[in-house]
């Protein structure tokens, strides 16, 4: 561009860049959306999502009550619910925006939902302040006391809770919404590399 006039250069390289910009843009926008839709069908498919979807007559599939009636009717959700919809609405709102040139290149921001986003939008029915979303990572109590029983006083139509122990028994700990957001999070950060 030597042999050029400074002004024609400057312009040649600007529009060189930008054409440039246009297609690294594209590209890193396709590994995005892909990345995105493999983080969401992980949430649709994993066990926990799975069973709370099938509602309140489900089989216990994930193995966090040990069998014991099923996550849905456990948690206490209304047999209408669907308490899924909001972490689908956050994990959804994922996106990617340009962040200006790197030494490599082109650097991107990606706007991904913390895991504790999520457990704002995910309250136990019976005990706001609480996310079941974080208690299928934590723990809930209150398994001993769970009765397998349709009833008019059962929010989910499907079981209640006893004023006594009936059985032993622990809710089983799962990994959930923190490792899909951490696992994502990783992958979505290499789009920078």
């Amino acid at each position: 561009m030597a042999n050029f006039p400074r002004d024609v250069s400057a312009t040649i390289s600007k529009l060189i860049g930008k054409k440039i910009r246009n297609e690294m843009e594209k590209e890193a926008l396709k590994k995005f959306q892909e990345i995105k839709d493999e983080m969401i069908q992980e949430f649709l498919n994993h066990p926990v999502t799975q069973e709370i979807k099938a509602g309140p007559s489900a089989s216990n599939s994930s193995g966090t009550l040990g069998g014991v009636s099923n996550l849905f009717a456990f948690i206490g959700f209304e047999e209408l619910d669907d308490p899924i919809k909001p972490i689908i609405d956050l994990l959804n709102s994922t996106k990617m925006t340009y962040g200006g040139l790197s030494p490599m290149g082109i650097k991107f921001i990606i706007f991904l939902p913390e895991a504790k986003d999520i457990f704002s939008a995910t309250p136990l029915p019976w005990a706001t302040g609480r996310s079941w979303a974080e208690g299928i990572e934590k723990g809930i109590s209150g398994l001993g006391f769970l009765l397998r029983n349709s009833s008019n006083s059962s929010r989910s139509g499907a079981a209640i809770q006893s004023s006594v122990k009936i059985r032993s028994g622990k809710y089983k700990n799962t990994q959930y919404i923190s490792y899909i957001i951490n696992k994502y999070d990783k992958k979505f950060k290499k789009l920078n590399d």
